[in-house]
């Protein structure tokens, strides 16, 4: 599969074609936004379950309790891949939407600043690893042979999300005209608790000490990967497909994963141009789970 066949190029940003409607995409901007809807917005691979999970587990206590059965997707649905068709205009507010979308193409409307951006964001090296393994899991992605060549792939942005850089830079650099929290992922790996409650101060959410305890307890990596409502096994099933049965949505979820897949010499060269790029960019990254 050439990585054409399955991207789709829509005003420099790249989407999965088969995932993503192009009427839609004409139409995001005029998107109606409401002032208590909150987005999580993420590149690829960067936390994204995780931080819908958080907020589910912060918004409905339906889903902190485990009352009600419904699946993390729905709860906080992609706003560019509707794939389970949910009628966003007929949702009860508060709203939750996840997305991957650069800042220039998001609803006009989140530039009133009332409505809330969670954007979380990883080291780089980790997301090209987990997008590695998850581009040789999933059927409507290009696989990839070994890390060097993938890595070209990953740097020329030929990927769904385009390129890493242009992504986290485009949302920092405009960081001004949205109401928005950086959060890295490596923060939240390393102390949730804090990590949930720093978010619950920018939402405007304050919780119990128990329901804060039960949204950190049900966050943590491993309870989510056995929770069917937050590891999307049925969006690998039935929505992407996979190559081998054996493979997870969610897969180690730690730091530093990178350095069993880098050459040296391929590590050095992904410094360069992170220091090239990035080098304006005022945010914390985290490469080791031993740094401070």
């Amino acid at each position: 599969m050439d990585s054409d066949d399955y991207l789709l190029h829509f005003k420099g940003y790249n989407f999965e074609r088969s995932l993503v409607r192009s009427d839609l995409l004409e139409n995001l901007e005029d998107f109606e936004i409401r002032d208590d809807d909150v987005f999580i917005i993420t590149y690829p691979k960067s936390g994204t379950i995780w931080t819908q999970q958080i907020l589910s587990l912060i918004y409905f206590e339906e889903h902190r309790k485990q009352t009600q059965k419904m699946d993390t997707i729905e709860r906080a649905p992609f706003l560019e891949y509707n794939i389970r068709t949910t009628n966003y205009i007929n949702r009860p507010s508060p709203r939750l939407f996840s997305s991957h979308l650069p800042y220039y193409l998001v609803p006009n409307g989140l530039k009133n600043k009332k409505a809330k951006i969670v954007y979380v964001y990883r080291n780089p090296k980790d997301v090209m690893t987990s997008f590695f393994h998850f581009s040789n899991l999933v059927v409507k992605f290009e696989s990839a042979d070994n890390m060097q060549s993938y890595m070209n792939t990953f740097l020329d942005g030929k990927v769904v999300g385009s390129i890493w850089f242009d992504h986290v830079k485009g949302w920092y650099d405009n960081r001004q005209k949205f109401n928005i929290l950086f959060m890295s992922y490596e923060e939240m790996k390393k102390d949730l608790k804090s990590a949930v409650q720093k978010i619950c101060k920018f939402l405007g959410k304050e919780l119990s000490e128990d329901d804060l305890d039960a949204v950190v307890k049900q966050a943590t990596f491993k309870n989510m990967k056995s929770d069917p409502r937050a590891n999307y096994n049925d969006v690998l099933k039935y929505e992407l497909g996979t190559r081998n049965d054996n493979g997870h949505f969610l897969r180690k979820g730690t730091i530093g994963d990178w350095k069993n897949h880098f050459t040296v010499e391929q590590s050095e060269r992904f410094d360069k141009i992170f220091q090239k790029k990035m080098k304006d960019v005022n945010l914390k990254f985290i490469w080791d789970i031993n740094e401070e």
